[in-house]
């Protein structure tokens, strides 16, 4: 294939213009990443936070770091409109929404593990190229740890602001359930923030989250010990198509069915895990059925992270049937159908999640 381009077709200035204005914006958006990572490991946009309007030399002794290292990094993030800079004064300050995304992890809307996921990828760079060009894929233990860590920061202030307060409710007869004491799994559990928001809102039920990766199992456990939950919270090491166990009145799985390799096979095996009344919560990626509805600013993240996270995670599993992040709802009935279910229903939706209900 050459590797000369066609001229045959004019290249418009205007349009040429448009794209290099994205591309600058885009290329800003990857050098502040990095920057939005050092500030959350140093602690600058809480010492920022805390202090209220400061100049560079406050916010760096409050955060105990270098006064000029300090100054540049707030100008950057006062470029991309991260910070807020007040030129007669020469202070920074966070407005009360900033603070809420980047300086408040008890926030619902905290973002820095979002950037932390994206680092990581960057380290995995060479794998994924490989992954790419051969198809054998990419299993999840086998990327960077940032990608654990940061995918617990990223997806645990949206389960505090929708789980127990909206996607629970949304099923039928499950609230009820937990209320008075049911049983539950949670598969693909990770770092366990999801279970442990469970049973910290119900417990008068019992919970045992799943992950077939022993080091995210690990730090499941110390952090349902944290929580003080480890008396009704168990974690263990087993897949989704193998983990132990039957008739649990709720198996969840929390944006995790499209990595796998046999979403088909790990539908059969909630079937037969779950009881004849049980229900299975299924929370994926919000997408639409067509390609052309999915092209837009959240279909390009999930697009983007399904190349780099879920298409290669799947592919290095048995089957390999890489449903990717934007599989939409009826792509998911059929897979989830296909396991053996006979109820499938979308209970709700947030802009960012699809949240299902099936049913035997």
């Amino acid at each position: 294939m050459s590797s000369t381009s066609s001229t045959s077709t004019p290249v418009s200035p205007e349009a040429l213009d448009a794209f290099l204005g994205r591309f600058v914006g885009d290329f800003g958006a990857a050098l502040a990443g990095a920057n939005v990572i050092i500030g959350d490991r140093l602690g600058l946009y809480r010492a920022l936070w805390a202090t209220g309007p400061a100049t560079a030399a406050e916010v760096a002794a409050e955060a105990g770091c270098d006064e000029r290292h300090v100054r540049e990094w707030l100008l950057g993030q006062a470029a991309g409109d991260y910070v807020v800079y007040d030129d007669a004064t020469d202070r920074f300050s966070l407005t009360p929404e900033q603070a809420a995304c980047l300086a408040d992890e008890g926030s619902p809307t905290f973002l820095p593990g979002a950037f932390q996921v994206a680092a990581s990828l960057y380290k995995d760079e060479d794998r994924l190229v490989d992954a790419v060009r051969t198809g054998a894929g990419m299993a999840w233990h086998e990327h960077h740890h940032d990608l654990f860590e940061g995918t617990d920061r990223f997806f645990r202030p949206g389960y505090t602001a929708n789980l127990v307060d909206s996607w629970l409710p949304a099923l039928e007869g499950v609230e009820s359930k937990l209320r008075s004491g049911a049983t539950v799994a949670d598969v693909g559990c990770g770092l366990g923030s999801s279970t442990i928001i469970m049973a910290q809102a119900f417990p008068k039920s019992n919970f045992v989250g799943f992950d077939y990766h022993d080091e995210s199992i690990e730090g499941a456990r110390k952090a349902a010990e944290s929580a003080g939950v480890a008396d009704r919270v168990r974690f263990e090491v087993a897949s989704a198509q193998q983990f132990p166990g039957e008739g649990y009145d709720l198996v969840c799985m929390f944006d995790c069915l499209h990595d796998m390799g046999d979403p088909v096979g790990a539908a059969a095996h909630v079937r037969q895990a779950m009881a004849e009344d049980g229900t299975w919560l299924v929370v994926e990626p919000a997408a639409a059925d067509s390609v052309r509805e999915n092209l837009n600013p959240v279909g390009r993240v999930f697009y983007n992270a399904s190349t780099l996270v879920c298409t290669p995670a799947s592919k290095a599993q048995e089957v390999g049937l890489a449903l990717g992040a934007q599989a939409g709802p009826e792509r998911l009935r059929q897979v989830i159908t296909d396991g053996g279910f006979s109820r499938f229903r979308v209970a709700t939706t947030t802009p960012f999640n699809l949240v299902i209900e099936a049913k035997p």
